[in-house]
This record gives structure tokens, C-alpha cells and sequence, in this order.
């Protein structure tokens, strides 16, 4: 009963930094990613279909990217769509594909990237905190039904505790490494 507790916190403490994981895709840092992407769908005969599957998308240098659409009629919707979905640079239609050209990161905007990085590690370490308070509401929960004795809840409590300092503490390594990568020229 309490090991499967342990079980379940930390499958959903994992849960909390895949998703921090992927919120760091959705911040530019000096060599762009093609997960800046992600969002930004097209009409496909009617249907809205994610920019992936309708197109290769490659990043040649640190500051391109180069949409090639599997469809050459798509170029227009695809430049229709980036632009619409206003991620900071205008695309350059060439008549077979598009090329998006960023601009080099200034400082100041490095230093903006590194904020929104430590408010979303701000907001994964609250939820991982959210799932101690649920797995200690569990242990206190076995004790008042007289399921487990006063020292097994006080055992449990300070593993739940270890295990959630353990997670705080990876959020903060995830933290620093983005905060290098986004840092370097």
C-alpha cells in the first residue's frame, strides 16, 4: 500500500519534469529549434494539419529555418500560416519553400529567455510540491483508518519528503542547463 504510494509519486513527479522538459522547447535560445513550429497548423484539403506532416522541416544554421512542403501549392498556406502565428521573424517564400530567418539573440532577450526558464521551473517545483501534499493526504489517510501503525506514517512522510527533495533537485539541474544553453553565444 505505501510502496505503490512511492510508485505513483514519483511516476507523477516524472510526469512534471517531462512537461517542464517541453515547456524549455517553447523558449528560443541562441540556435533556434524546429519546435518553435509545433503549434502552427495549415489547410490540408479542408483540415487543419500540424506543419510536420505536410512539410520537412530542417534547420541548416543556428538562425534558419527551411519549411519544404511535400506539395508545392502548400508554400502559400504555409507562409500564410507563420505569419499568423507571430513567432517573431516574417517568412521568405521562394516559390518552392520557406525560409525563416532569426535574428541573433541579444543579451536582453538571453535574460528574458533565462526568466521565462525559471518561472516555468518555478511552476513544475509548486506542482511537484502539489503531489507530495496528495501522497501525504494518503498516508494520512491509511493511519486514520487504522491501516497503518503512527511510525509506518511517519516513515512514509519522510520518504514522500526524500523523494521530493530528490525531484526539486532535478528541476534545478534542468534549470542551470538551459540556463547555459540559452546564455551561450
Amino acid at each position: 500500500m505505501i510502496n505503490e504510494n512511492y510508485e505513483e509519486t514519483k511516476e507523477n513527479m516524472d510526469k512534471s519534469l517531462e512537461a517542464l522538459k517541453r515547456d524549455y522547447q517553447t523558449l528560443r535560445t541562441g540556435k533556434v529549434q524546429p519546435s518553435i513550429l509545433d503549434n502552427i497548423t495549415v489547410d490540408y484539403y479542408g483540415t487543419q494539419t500540424a506543419l510536420a506532416q505536410v512539410a520537412s522541416i530542417l534547420v541548416p544554421d543556428a538562425t534558419t529555418i527551411n519549411i519544404s512542403p511535400w506539395e508545392k501549392h502548400l508554400v502559400g498556406e504555409i507562409e500564410k500560416a507563420i505569419s499568423a502565428a507571430n513567432i517573431g521573424v516574417n517568412p521568405n517564400n521562394n516559390g518552392e519553400s520557406v525560409q525563416l530567418f532569426f535574428p541573433p539573440m541579444t543579451q536582453d532577450q538571453r535574460k528574458e529567455s533565462v526568466k521565462g526558464a525559471k518561472v516555468m521551473t518555478d511552476n513544475a517545483k509548486v506542482a511537484i510540491r502539489n503531489i507530495r501534499k496528495t501522497a501525504n493526504d494518503k498516508i494520512k489517510k491509511l493511519l486514520k483508518d487504522k491501516e497503518i501503525t503512527e511510525d509506518d506514517s511517519k516513515r512514509a512522510q519522510d520518504e514522500i519528503q526524500k523523494i521530493t527533495d530528490s525531484y526539486v533537485a532535478k528541476a534545478d539541474e534542468l534549470f542551470k542547463a538551459k540556463d547555459i544553453e540559452i546564455m551561450k553565444i
